[in-house]
């Protein structure tokens, strides 16, 4: 899996509509493990995941999803890793946009979906339940696992 954290201070011409305007746009790079972000009001930040539909695997904003009032959700983009382009069975990257509103401290969690953790899923939609799948895998002798979650403290200063 890969997972990388990106910070952005202001839009560029792919960014969200909404967001602060007339700020110059810089990004810098943090390891999964990095799940604890200071930001500024009005700062914009990006998480890119790797995601495949053809093996049903898929990434989500669930709760605890942000108090609005310190940071928005500003959607998801999926972009191709197929030179831009879908290719069937190719994956591609999946960038969830952040913007900071307001001083506070606020948590939000992305769920990762495969096919042996995740049941009634769907691209857009998570599953009901997310605990293990009770579909078993061919030849497999241990229950599948539960689907990763990965919990972000977000403090805007």
């Amino acid at each position: 899996m890969l997972l990388a954290l990106a910070t952005g201070c202001g839009p560029g011409s792919d960014d969200p509509a909404g967001g602060s305007a007339n700020r110059p746009t810089t990004t810098t790079s943090h390891p999964v493990e990095d799940t604890g972000i200071t930001a500024e009001p009005g700062e914009r930040f990006t998480l890119t995941v790797d995601q495949n539909a053809s093996t049903r695997e898929y990434w989500y904003l669930v709760g605890p999803e942000p108090d609005s009032s310190v940071l928005v959700s500003l959607g998801r983009k999926y972009t191709p890793g197929s030179g831009g382009k879908p290719a069937a069975g190719s994956g591609g990257r999946l960038t969830f946009t952040f913007e900071a509103k307001g001083r506070g401290t606020t948590r939000f969690t992305l769920l990762h979906c495969t096919f042996t953790t995740c049941r009634g899923n769907t691209s857009t939609a998570p599953p009901e339940t997310t605990g293990p799948s009770t579909t078993p895998t061919a030849g497999a002798t241990a229950p599948t696992q539960a689907p990763e979650r990965i919990t972000y403290t977000v403090t805007v200063d």
